[in-house]
């Protein structure tokens, strides 16, 4: 089976020097959280073959904090995932997925949100599950699917980080 993890960044600055949206870096407090949520995540053994990581900064930077848990996976840094809709983020998986076992996602809401929510409909979740993630999908945040031969998705897994 193969794994998709999408993790949205981590808590970002209100404003970035520039003025621009992109360019918004991680506070404090993403910083810490996007680290927890990589050690977290290899802690369960979902270690990434690749990670798929939109170059926005806080996108950036939410990679550079997490990596440190995943020493051996490969990052792709992809400027068409900044601000992704969920059929955008859905493709760049399926295709990563092709080669590798197991691939992560950095990116943004509402799209990771979105597919999250997609995923968990296709593959028969729980309403309790699919109305939580619909209602709760904070920065920092991430969802695991497993996935079988015919593409059908399994939950496997989503975790909000400690605040």
């Amino acid at each position: 089976m193969d794994r998709l993890i999408l993790l949205r960044h981590g808590k970002a600055e209100p404003d970035s020097v520039s003025g621009e949206d992109f360019d918004r870096r991680l506070a404090p407090r993403g910083v810490r959280e996007s680290a927890d949520m990589g050690a977290r995540l290899c802690d369960m053994g979902f270690a990434p073959d690749v990670a798929l990581v939109s170059t926005a900064a806080r996108a950036r930077g939410t990679w550079e904090a997490a990596s440190v848990a995943f020493p051996n996976t490969r990052p792709s840094f992809e400027a068409h995932l900044y601000h992704a809709d969920s059929a955008t983020i859905r493709d760049a998986a399926r295709g990563a997925l092709a080669s590798c076992a197991t691939v992560m996602i950095v990116g943004h809401n509402p799209g990771l949100q979105e597919l999250t929510v997609q995923l968990l409909r296709e593959g028969s979740a729980p309403a309790g599950l699919i109305a939580k993630a619909q209602r709760d999908f904070p920065t920092a945040c991430a969802a695991v699917f497993l996935f079988d031969d015919n593409g059908r998705p399994q939950f496997d897994g989503l975790f909000i980080p400690e605040r």
